[in-house]
């Protein structure tokens, strides 16, 4: 997030103990009337409820969500970074509730009671800017109800304040699902409808209608009954013609766009002023820290190489360098003159540019050797269980290396390698891709567009090579990959698409820890969770975890 943001008159709220604070400034006159010590304080209060959710989306939270999918695997090196197979455990789906990566449950809903207690607070009032932000209050919540409900099946329905010693009950998944559709549609009148420096990283009317598109696309993954039951070629979904009817609201409005150079929507200085984000979270090396993601991905030893770290930054601390890129995903990024390409490091790894991230002729060296990144990743022999490619220079370069989030590298060396990329949570080019999938599973065209015709808007923005003929599912999935990888989508697509218990990386059979239960397409209930609720049971499939 470019520094400038900052100093905007309408500039992002971050959370309290990040200093920043929105003034949210109306013009009434020709005069601006400047907020009251009151208002200044209940935008810190916002923001405490906005951004509950930072600290776990730029670390953990991606990490669990990445190394689950087809995307990575999670490798440590002779002990280094096993973590008691925190990585490991959601490479092979082996998920653990002890795993302490799983455990965004306490951050989320810590926002949910954050809300709550603002929704009572505020309800003392009515007037339309008390309303403005109950309405922006009762999206987040169902923004994390939803997080709660994808990631652990069935959950509390958090709409109050609970006592002290008030039992909390977990309610079906189902009903989940339809409590947030309640919640979203029914606040959406009193939702802004801007999109602009004034609204980013807040919700308004567009991040609900993505969420209900989101929930849509879904519906029958989450309304299903027993998860394992679930099944794309037979369990029906009803709302896939809601699911249109909010892509093209969103669509027709006309403020979104991919007008935007891929790589660059990405870079540290993205924000407002990209038109693909329709819902984003704003960090900042400094104010907003949280982000990670490039500690993660990252060389190992990037301190170490020479002249300088491949971001053409003096690199001062190593990284973590353990989400090694699995190869069946490296092969989406071979399609002809494709900017998505260039996000992936492959093979002989070259200087990029510190502005721009572009690959320079400059060879980045390792050790007196140029670094080369291997497509296929080789554990050190013995090293199964832990997987394990060993603490050397040939085990630090197994796997491709995504750079898509592309960091600061001053900032990165400087502030303890976080980032000020800010994170998409929904974009445009997302749901042109589900209003292409909903009518393709039985949707009612609308507007023009065909699954092709919305396809292809993907395709050419990016300068890849049109489609002549009507995607068929697995491309569709295939392009969701290409698009949006590394933004947390990836296991939510494959259990939609039916193939989240397929083969790739190490998660694969006759590998002796790979676990291809259906029952895992929820992850188990943290066990700090379960120890403060004795009254709930663990998720099926993890009873003894």
């Amino acid at each position: 997030m470019a520094k400038m943001k900052y100093l905007m008159a309408a500039a992002i709220v971050t959370m309290a103990t990040a200093s920043c604070t929105d003034l949210d400034v109306d013009v009434k006159s020709k005069l601006t009337q400047y907020p009251t010590e009151s208002e200044i304080a209940l935008e810190g209060k916002m923001a405490d409820a906005y951004y509950a959710f930072r600290e776990q989306l730029g670390n953990n939270y991606n990490r669990y969500q990445t190394f689950s999918s087809d995307e990575a695997t999670g490798l440590s090196f002779d002990g280094d970074y096993y973590d008691g197979a925190e990585n490991i455990n959601p490479t092979l789906h082996t998920f653990n509730a002890s795993d302490k990566p799983l455990n965004w449950w306490s951050d989320v809903a810590g926002g949910i009671t954050r809300c709550n207690k603002l929704i009572n607070e505020l309800a003392e009032q009515d007037n339309a800017t008390t309303r403005r932000y109950i309405a922006n209050l009762r999206a987040v919540r169902a923004f994390y109800h939803f997080i709660l409900m994808d990631s652990y099946g069935d959950v509390p329905i958090l709409d109050k304040i609970f006592d002290d010693n008030e039992a909390i009950e977990r309610k079906p998944r189902k009903d989940v699902a339809e409590f947030i559709e309640k919640e979203l549609k029914e606040c959406l009148t009193d939702l802004s409808t801007a999109s602009d420096a004034s609204t980013y990283g807040k919700p308004n009317k567009w991040m609900a209608e993505a969420l209900l598109v989101k929930l849509y696309m879904n519906w029958a993954v989450y309304t299903c009954g027993d998860v394992a039951d679930y099944d794309p070629s037979t369990t029906a979904n009803t709302k896939l013609n809601d699911a249109v009817a909010y892509c093209d609201d969103i669509i027709l409005s006309g403020l979104f766009n991919l007008s935007d150079n891929y790589r660059k929507k990405f870079l540290y200085d993205n924000g407002a002023q990209i038109k693909d984000f329709i819902y984003a979270m704003p960090y900042d090396c400094v104010s907003a820290q949280g982000m990670l993601y490039g500690r993660f991905r990252t060389f190992r030893k990037i301190d170490q190489g020479s002249p300088t770290g491949y971001y053409n930054g003096l690199m001062k601390k190593s990284c973590a360098g353990i989400c090694a890129m699995n190869p069946e995903f490296s092969d989406l990024f071979t399609l002809k003159g494709d900017e998505r390409n260039k996000c992936v490091l492959m093979g002989k790894v070259f200087i990029h540019d510190a502005i721009t991230g572009e690959e320079t002729s400059t060879p980045y060296m390792y050790k007196g050797e140029q670094l080369e990144f291997t497509k296929t990743i080789t554990l050190k022999s013995g090293g199964e269980a832990q997987l394990n490619a060993g603490a050397t220079p040939y085990g630090w370069r197994q796997g491709y290396r995504s750079i898509k989030f592309y960091p600061n590298p001053n900032e990165f060396a400087e502030h303890d390698r976080y980032q000020s990329n800010d994170v998409p949570i929904f974009r445009y080019a997302d749901i042109l891709l589900e209003k292409a999938e909903a009518i393709l599973r039985g949707a009612d065209a609308t507007n023009g567009d065909t699954p092709q015709s919305l396809f292809n808007q993907i395709r050419a923005y990016v300068n890849a090579p049109l489609l002549d003929h009507t995607p068929s599912l697995k491309e569709i999935l295939d392009e969701r990959g290409r698009e949006l990888f590394d933004e947390n989508w990836r296991r939510n697509d494959m259990i939609r698409f039916g193939t989240f218990e397929s083969e790739y990386g190490f998660h694969r059979k006759g590998f002796a820890y790979a676990n291809f239960d259906k029952r895992r397409r929820v992850f188990p209930v943290p066990t700090s969770v379960m120890e403060e609720n004795t009254n709930w049971k663990q998720n099926a499939g993890y009873q003894d975890k």
